[in-house]
């Protein structure tokens, strides 16, 4: 007789949705475990809609009254525009550097509104496909929110430190940034070299790291919140009917709450990457 299935417990629960689409293979030769396959497949639909949504708007803008979707990205476009003015001081740049804060602005928010949708919705759907397919709808693991991912954070902050390189050796040349390297910012006594590159490495290091970490954090424990709250409605079922009325209340009224406040969260953690890349790029063009 086939031993009863039980639900999983808590732990296993969150477990399960925590844990990363991977194949531990390709054609049996290159060990891939390292790779999200989730992570990449939503960050890049995500990037691809992104695009077009700035395709669109760019393609249907007119000179007379605009309509709400164009007048929204003309909005946010001033609001880019204006805070790299602020920063990035040299013209030329900006030319390239607006449009990649609005991309970064964009792309991020929506990989972070990723958090918005059930937890159990797309996880559940891909456990039928995968189950239909011969599999384990146990083992069908799918994270949704790419911006919880450490490796996607870290690989857009490296982003952010190869450009900034670029910038400052198109800006200053090469010489002048490999003498900006080791004379600031004690001074640029031969003595004080090695301590001025050290201190410059490890500022960039430690930008690099915060400036993914910060983003990675934020978004993870939102994630974790939610899931706490949808375990808080699938209690019921083990409680008096009382006490799985209160718990469903509470669910209702505490995903509610926190999916408005959520807002805010993904807004503003997409805000603060754009502007800590502006911020970054424009040290870049400032000489110490």
């Amino acid at each position: 007789m086939a031993a009863e299935q039980h639900a999983p417990s808590s732990g296993e629960y969150i477990v399960h949705h925590l844990t990363h689409w991977r194949n531990k293979e390709f054609n049996g030769t290159f060990d891939l475990t390292v790779f999200s396959i989730d992570s990449l497949l939503f960050s890049v639909l995500l990037g691809v809609i992104g695009c077009f949504l700035l395709w669109r708007a760019a393609r249907a803008a007119t000179s007379g009254v605009p309509g709400r979707f164009q007048a929204a990205v003309e909005i946010l476009f001033e609001m880019v525009e204006n805070q790299a003015k602020g920063i990035v001081h040299n013209a030329n740049s900006r030319k390239l550097v607006s449009p990649l804060a609005l991309t970064v602005f964009i792309w991020i928010f929506l990989m972070n509104a990723m958090d918005l949708l059930p937890v159990d919705l797309l996880p559940a759907l891909w456990g039928q496909i995968y189950g239909a397919t011969g599999g384990d709808p146990h083992h069908a693991y799918l994270r949704v929110v790419p911006t919880a991912d450490l490796s996607v954070t870290m690989g857009l902050s490296l982003s952010v430190l190869l450009i900034c390189i670029v910038y400052n050796i198109k800006i200053k040349g090469l010489g002048g940034w490999a003498h900006e390297l080791v004379s600031a910012p004690f001074g640029s006594h031969p003595a004080l070299w090695p301590f001025n590159f050290a201190m410059q490495m490890v500022e960039f290091v430690a930008k690099t790291v915060s400036h993914g970490m910060r983003l990675f954090g934020n978004m993870y424990a939102g994630e974790l919140i939610f899931l706490l709250i949808a375990l808080m409605g699938g209690a019921w079922a083990s409680v008096s009917v009382g006490s799985a009325l209160l718990l469903s209340l509470g669910h209702i009224i505490a995903g509610t709450a926190w999916a408005i406040f959520h807002i805010l969260i993904i807004t503003l953690q997409a805000f603060v990457f754009m502007m800590l890349t502006l911020v970054y790029i424009g040290q870049a063009h400032d000489a110490h």
